[in-house]
């Protein structure tokens, strides 16, 4: 049955005349009379009686028209919350975030609620070749990984991550340089998590310890960041951990993000001593890839959904309000739509 036939009987019973109903439903009084003619036609009988103060229901009518206010009250329902789909309002979205992305993701995702309350958002966490897999799979719907992510994925950089240094306040503090922070490891218990669980953090703490000649005694392994840094805490060892885990640290753990030396250890050129602008640069970028590394939102673009376009505007928002994409210490890089990202890969 045409809903419009059913409007068209409800109109007519709440306005009690036809050419009020017809002007509420923007169409002409022929117009609406031929849809309740239509309708009778169907349900077999009169629906209204015409008299000189309007238009009343029959028995018939008015016992049709119970059932038709619910139709019409859900067909309604059922058209505000298509638009919702349509604008991205309503639906489902699925996060996935790593170690780099734990402070940034839970804050898009905390703003996009606040925004779009009636879209349900889970979020997992997973490693950043876990996540690739999901995107591409259609199990997650955004992503934040470890740069560089694979050319199909479209990508755009939320932020720099730096390695640092948590270790218990009543501890001497690290340095802050490369060098000093290794020669300040050499012999030191460290914490570290399983490479199961953060392969791209292992990766990059076995680069930073191989370039910098840092040998630390590991003492104990943690399936999760928030052990090793509980472990760390209760005096067991030091860890090297993204800058970002000072969000999630006690206060009983300082968490010293490593610097870039300003190109300390470059080549020295001949009997003068001076370090060449080549050389220069070449061991900035080998510091640089060694401490830092990208963290970008990755995305399908194969597959539109207004939602996830809608939560890409939220993160991107919320980057620009952030006002820079690096940690203190890190190495500053401008957002952008994609980029190549620092080794190692995720």
């Amino acid at each position: 049955m045409d809903i419009r036939l059913l409007r068209a009987l409800v109109a007519v019973a709440d306005c009690g005349a036809f050419g009020v109903a017809a002007r509420g439903l923007s169409i002409t009084q022929p117009a609406l009379s031929k849809q309740i003619r239509t309708l009778e036609a169907e349900v077999g009988g009169a629906l209204f009686t015409r008299g000189r103060h309007g238009a009343e229901p029959t028995r018939l009518g008015a016992t049709l028209l119970p059932e038709a206010r619910e139709l019409v009250r859900r067909a309604d329902q059922l058209t505000r919350r298509a638009g919702q789909f349509r604008r991205g309002e309503a639906g489902s979205l699925a996060v996935g975030f790593g170690l780099s992305g734990i402070d940034l993701a839970p804050q898009a995702v905390a703003a996009f609620r606040r925004r779009f309350p009636g879209v349900e958002i889970s979020l997992e966490d997973m490693s950043s070749a876990s996540q690739i897999e999901a995107v591409r799979g259609g199990d997650l719907d955004v992503g934040f990984v470890r740069l560089p992510a694979p050319d199909d994925l479209a990508r755009l950089v939320v932020l720099t991550d730096t390695l640092a240094v948590a270790a218990p306040r009543d501890a001497d503090p690290p340095p802050t340089d490369p060098m000093g922070v290794a020669a300040w490891l050499r012999g030191r218990p460290v914490v570290r998590l399983t490479r199961a669980k953060g392969p791209g953090l292992v990766r990059q703490i076995e680069l930073f310890e191989r370039e910098f000649d840092a040998r630390p005694e590991p003492v104990q392994e943690a399936s999760d960041l928030q052990t090793v840094l509980a472990l760390v805490a209760a005096g067991v060892g030091v860890a090297l951990v993204p800058a970002g885990a000072a969000d999630i640290a006690s206060s009983t753990v300082v968490v010293t993000a490593i610097g870039d030396g300003g190109g300390a250890g470059g080549v020295s050129d001949g009997a003068s001593g001076a370090v060449s602008a080549a050389a220069s640069g070449a061991v900035s970028d080998v510091v640089s890839a060694a401490v830092s590394w990208r963290i970008g939102a990755v995305w399908d673009p194969a597959r539109v959904t207004r939602v996830r376009d809608n939560f890409l505007a939220v993160v991107r928002d919320l980057v620009r309000r952030r006002g820079a994409t690096s940690r203190p210490a890190g190495s500053g890089s401008a957002p952008g739509c994609r980029g190549s990202g620092t080794p190692p890969s995720p």
